[in-house]
């Protein structure tokens, strides 16, 4: 078997049997949909625990931000701890700790026990998630299988927070909030035994590279500052001192990381794994898409319920169209639309159907229905995601040495959680602000008065979503490769595919 000289070590392992390699695609997808489910299935549950647990409305921020600051501060570690330790080890550890957080939480009965539990729980999920996909990454290499495995893995990456919305609505309203968090036992428990009987272990031949501890600490506060300071800007609004002192030290932070990245013997993200411009520009685009996404979650949950005053579950039931167009729409294009017109098309395109669903749902108001116009932007939506998610994500992940997989794969889930982060925080602050306006344009204050407020200000908020995509739009178009140029999908050197057992190493 031939050895790169481009690597201080090489990892082995015998060719995976193909039945074995599609059940490891159903435990890794398992994982993954765990973990980005729960970025969202809190949310509905939100109201019922803060009735049962008494803490302020000022407060409740903290149950989704704890779990965000800790999973998106944490995720570069993981990713480079599944490549240190092992990913089948690393995996099972993700699983275990995850589980366990989530009882404690589901068992909570103080505020801020609660809280910690969803840092745990945002803690093993930044161990899991890398991992996830990492696996997924040196599991699949033969060019047409690995395409049809990204294609369902991106599928359930761009639906789990709409599964989130749809599930937290049946265990609210039909269980308990608790619920919430306990489903992700038996989740839990299922993805361990599939681990232990489908995950190869790979076995490291070679020195063992040490763990980047400065570069650790450094991209760790980097990332904590940026997620700290786009959610405190939803309650202390943008002219806070502490808002903009948190981003400003983010900026410092990852400034410092670069400039030690180029300098370390162990670098924690080898630089030129983002430096890629295939791989740049696929980052970029899971960063924008996730950007857009999160304010469509957050804000037509709002004005179903709120507005047209749906119940929990017919919130999430009203989401379920929307995934079943992005499966399709992934299937589609991991089979056939990115092997043959590759991401430079593709993305742009899914960035550009993101757009016009955005702005399709501005024209909602206290009138709309369903059917005529709520479910149409949802469907254009879903096939956006389903264009831009599995490109991306294989794309990210495409031709990185074997050794650097885990990191690699942790940036994707850092793109896509900084990205949601950022975009539900400023649109918050965005919409929020246009509510006030309108309310102050518009005395006296009534019921009706209020009530438009709320519409104007979710359709600013869909405005700048769709400005998000449009800026996605350009940017993939103008850094994708053209196919033939670079890496391709299909093969990334043009010569002939790598071995099972062997992923090529990037091309510059």
């Amino acid at each position: 078997m031939p050895k790169t000289s481009a690597t201080s070590s090489t990892l082995t392992s015998p060719p995976v049997p193909h039945s074995r390699r599609w059940w490891t695609l159903s435990t890794v997808a398992l994982a993954q949909l765990m973990v980005v489910l729960d970025s969202t299935v809190v949310n509905i549950a939100l109201p019922s625990a803060q009735t049962d647990l008494g803490f302020s409305n000022g407060d409740r921020q903290w149950i989704i931000t704890a779990y965000s600051l800790a999973f998106a501060s944490l995720l570069l570690l993981g990713g480079r701890l599944s490549d240190l330790i092992g990913r089948k080890r690393t995996f099972i550890i993700g699983l275990i700790g995850f589980a366990a957080a989530s009882a404690l939480g589901g068992a909570a009965g103080t505020f801020g026990l609660l809280v910690g539990a969803r840092a745990l729980q945002g803690a093993f999920g930044a161990l899991l998630a890398p991992t996830a996909l990492a696996v997924l990454t040196t599991t699949f290499t033969i060019p047409k299988e690995r395409a049809r495995a990204f294609g369902i893995f991106g599928a359930i990456a761009g639906a789990g927070g709409a599964v989130g919305l749809l599930l937290g609505g049946f265990l609210t309203q039909n269980l308990d909030w608790r619920w919430n968090l306990y489903i992700n036992i038996p989740i839990a428990v299922i993805g361990v035994i599939g681990a232990i009987v489908f995950v190869d272990h790979l076995e490291r031949t070679g020195p063992r590279p040490k763990l980047d501890i400065p570069g650790t600490i450094l991209v760790s506060g980097a990332l904590f500052g940026l997620v700290y300071g786009f959610s405190n800007a939803e309650t202390d609004g943008w002219d806070s001192p502490l808002t903009w002192g948190m981003l400003a030290g983010a900026v410092v932070l990852l400034v410092a990381f670069v400039l030690w990245q180029r300098r370390a013997a162990h670098p924690l993200l080898p630089l030129v794994i983002v430096l890629d411009r295939n791989r740049g520009a696929a980052y970029l685009s899971v960063l924008i898409a996730g950007a857009g996404m999160f304010g469509i979650f957050l804000f037509v949950t709002y004005y179903l319920q709120v507005s047209l005053g749906y119940t929990p579950v017919q919130t999430g039931l009203s989401f379920l169209p929307m995934i079943a167009m992005l499966v399709v729409a992934a299937q589609l294009s991991t089979n056939i639309f990115v092997p043959r017109f590759g991401p430079k098309i593709m993305v742009p395109f899914g960035m550009t159907l993101g757009a016009l669903g955005m702005i399709y749902l501005t024209h909602l108001d206290l009138g709309s229905t369903y059917a005529a116009d709520v479910l149409p932007p949802l469907m254009i939506l879903g096939f956006a995601m389903g264009s831009i998610m599995p490109a991306s994500m294989q794309t990210a992940t495409l031709g990185v040495d074997r050794q650097f997989a885990g990191v690699a794969s942790a940036m994707v889930n850092t793109s896509q959680q900084v990205g949601g982060s950022i975009g539900t925080a400023l649109l918050n602050t965005l919409a929020a602000t246009a509510a006030t306006n309108f309310l102050a344009a518009n005395t006296p204050l009534t019921a009706a008065v209020a009530a438009d407020a709320a519409i104007h200000s979710y359709a600013v908020a869909y405005w700048w979503g769709a400005g998000f995509f449009a800026v996605g739009a350009i940017l993939a178009a103008l850094l994708f490769r053209r196919m033939g140029h670079g890496v391709s999908l299909s093969n990334p050197h043009g010569t002939p595919a790598a071995a099972p057992n062997e992923v090529p190493l990037p091309v510059h």
